[in-house]
């Protein structure tokens, strides 16, 4: 092979394994997960899970679900700055984060176990 029909194969090859890996992420995101039927339910029974992009805790309450965290019903309360909370969280006088809002009115604050979360909504965790 001559230099430029070796850089050609190189370049086919390097867009083929960029399609396929392509092909697999999207393939990757869109199986369900675990915990998507579990964040279903809860978003299904009314719970709200109010919380800031900045906060760590917030973080470790969604790596709890894993993939399933964007099924959640979250509701961010932080400005883009981070400086301020936004007008629904003040509302619903939410004090800090996470703060879980249930149908009955109670509150969890805090990264709240699923199994407490289970407890409160009656969505089954799965085994």
């Amino acid at each position: 092979m001559d230099k430029k029909t070796k850089k050609a194969v190189g370049w086919i090859v390097a867009v083929i394994a960029v399609a396929g890996l392509a092909w697999f992420w999207i393939y990757w995101q869109q199986r369900p997960a675990r915990l998507d039927e579990f964040a279903r339910c809860l978003k299904d029974r009314g719970a709200i899970f109010y919380g800031a992009f900045w906060c760590p805790h917030c973080q470790n309450q969604k790596t709890m679900f894993g993939r399933s965290s964007r099924l959640l019903p979250y509701v961010e309360c932080s400005t883009a700055d981070g400086k301020s909370q936004l007008d629904i969280c003040k509302e619903k006088r939410v004090e800090g984060y996470p703060t879980w809002e249930f149908t009955d009115g109670s509150r969890e604050a805090g990264e709240v176990p699923l199994k407490r979360l289970s407890d409160k909504t009656g969505c089954e965790l799965p085994k």
